[in-house]
């Protein structure tokens, strides 16, 4: 029995070492803190039990639980902040908004060719 404790010991920190090592190669560029990507996997490899846990610990950034909020450290982007969607148009005002420009434009360019009229340098009549 005392013969199978080491063994068991050693499979264990095998497991655990593998399981520590894949994990950091698996994971994203951007979700390792502290090192880069490749120094992780450099410390994992030269030092199995404390690497493993060195990642796990302090290198890999955790995943948000399902109820809690976004981390504030990346970035949100307009298009996935609601409160932005609210704030743009409807395509329907938009195009309204539009026709009322362009009825203005219209009638200060009726304005301006009414005025010219009589300030041809045509001749009259001729």
């Amino acid at each position: 029995m005392r013969a199978f404790l080491p063994v068991f010991g050693a499979a264990l920190l095998l497991a655990f070492w593998v399981y520590a090592l894949i994990d950091c190669i698996r994971t994203d560029d951007f979700r390792a803190r502290g090192l880069p990507k490749g120094a992780w996997v450099f410390v994992i490899i030269i030092l199995p039990l404390i690497g493993g846990l060195l990642w796990f610990t302090i290198g890999k950034e955790r995943m948000p639980r399902a109820g809690s909020r976004p981390s504030p450290s990346r970035p949100v982007y307009p298009d996935d902040d609601p409160a932005f969607l609210r704030s743009v148009d409807t395509e329907a005002e938009r195009e309204q908004r539009i026709r009322d420009l362009e009825a203005k434009l219209a009638e200060l360019d009726d304005e301006d060719n009414t005025g010219l009229k009589g300030t041809s340098d045509e001749p009259k009549g001729e």
